[in-house]
C-alpha cells in the first residue's frame, strides 16, 4: 500500500510563522494528487515535509500506513522530482539515473537492467551515454524521472517540474507523466502553481491558499463546485467573474460568479451592455474585457464574435453561482 496520510499537520517557523495550518489529507493508493496554490501558499512546504526534507512543528504524517515522522528522507521509501532537475553535469545519462541505485550497492546487473526499463519508458535510450549539457530541457526533466523510476518507490513527489520549460513541451511533459502514472500504477503527488496542469493530470486536487486547504475534489468538481471565491477564482482561465449583485439588479447582500464562458451574446435572463476596452483573439475563441460597475469581468466568445467599443451579453440565472460576501463562502 502507497497511501499517505496527514492528520493535523502544521509547520511554524521560528519567527511564528505558520506556513501549514492543522492540515488533515488522506491520499489513496495509486491516486494522482496535485497540490495547487499561488506562490507562497505552503504547497511546497506540505511536500516537502512529506518527503521528510523539511521538519513538521505539530502532526503526524503516515506512508503505506506506516508513521514516518522521526524517518530521514532515504527510508521514507519515496522519489522527489526537483524542479531544477538536479542531474550531475559530470555524469552520462545512465549514470545520472543509475546514482541512487550505486549509493544503496545494488548489484550491477541489476542496475544495468532497471536502467534500461527506465530508459525505455522514458524514450531515453538512445541518449543514455551522453551528458545533460547535451540534452533538452525535456530530455532532462525525462532523466530525473528515470532517477525515480528505478528506485521503484512507494510514492513519487514532484515540484513543479514543468516550470522549467517552454510551453510547447510542457503540454507534452503533462501528457507523459500522465502516461507514466498509469504505467507505474503508484502514488504521485504534484505541486504546481499553474491551475491548468492541476485540472488535466490530477485525479484530485488539492488547493491550498494561506497554509489551509480551501478544498479537495475531483477536477470537475473543482471547477464546476468551488466551495468558496477563492476556489472560484483561481481554478480557471480567465478567472471566474465576481459582480456584486446591485449590479445585476439582484441581492445586493450577496456576490455573485459567472464563469467567463457562460457570459454569451445569446439569450439570457439578464441583459448587459459593456464597454470592451481590451480584446484578444486566441484562435478558437476571442476574450472580451470590462467592467461592470467596480468589478474587472471578461467574456469568452466565439472567434467570429465582432467586438466593437459597446457589446450587448447576456447572462442565464442558472449560471450564476452565490457566495456570501462577508465570508466568501458558496450559498
Amino acid at each position: 500500500m502507497s497511501n499517505v496520510i496527514l492528520k493535523n499537520v502544521r509547520k511554524t517557523y521560528d519567527n511564528n510563522k505558520t506556513v501549514i495550518n492543522n492540515v488533515n489529507l488522506e491520499i489513496q493508493d495509486k491516486e494522482f494528487v496535485v497540490l495547487v496554490g499561488a506562490s507562497g501558499c505552503g504547497k511546497s512546504t506540505l511536500l516537502r515535509m512529506i518527503a521528510g526534507l523539511e521538519d513538521i512543528t505539530d502532526g503526524e504524517i503516515y506512508i503505506g500506513d506506516k508513521k514516518v515522522n522521526n524517518i530521514p528522507p532515504k527510508d521514507r521509501d519515496i522519489a522527489f522530482v526537483f524542479q531544477s532537475y538536479a542531474l550531475y553535469p559530470h555524469m552520462t545519462v545512465r549514470e545520472n539515473i543509475a546514482f541512487g541505485l550505486k549509493m544503496r550497492k545494488v548489484d550491477k546487473a541489476t542496475i544495468e537492467k532497471k536502467v534500461q526499463e527506465a530508459a525505455e519508458i522514458l524514450n531515453l535510450t538512445e541518449y543514455l551515454d551522453r551528458k545533460p549539457k547535451q540534452l533538452s530541457g525535456g530530455q532532462r526533466q525525462r532523466v530525473a524521472l528515470g532517477r525515480a523510476i528505478v528506485r521503484n518507490p512507494k510514492v513519487f513527489l514532484m515540484d513543479e517540474p514543468l516550470s522549467n520549460l517552454d510551453a510547447k513541451l510542457r503540454v507534452q511533459m503533462r501528457s507523459e507523466i500522465k502516461k507514466l502514472h498509469e504505467k507505474l500504477q503508484t502514488t504521485f503527488i504534484y505541486v504546481t502553481h499553474d491551475q491548468t496542469e492541476a485540472l488535466t493530470m490530477g485525479d484530485r486536487i488539492v488547493v491550498l491558499n494561506g497554509g489551509d486547504i480551501q478544498q479537495v475534489d475531483t477536477p470537475d468538481e473543482i471547477y464546476n463546485n468551488p466551495k468558496n471565491t477563492f476556489v472560484a477564482g483561481f481554478v480557471g482561465s480567465p478567472q471566474m467573474n465576481f459582480i456584486e449583485g446591485k449590479e445585476l439588479s439582484l441581492d445586493e447582500n450577496i456576490l455573485y460568479g459567472i464563469r467567463p464562458e457562460k457570459m454569451t451574446k445569446i439569450d439570457g435572463d439578464i441583459k448587459l451592455t459593456v464597454e470592451v476596452d481590451i480584446s484578444e483573439m486566441l484562435g478558437s475563441e476571442k476574450i472580451a474585457y470590462f467592467n461592470i460597475g467596480e468589478n474587472r469581468c471578461s467574456a469568452k466568445l466565439e472567434p467570429e464574435t465582432q467586438i466593437g467599443k459597446t457589446i450587448e451579453l447576456s447572462i442565464k440565472q442558472e449560471d450564476l453561482y452565490k457566495f456570501n460576501k462577508e465570508t466568501g463562502e458558496r450559498i
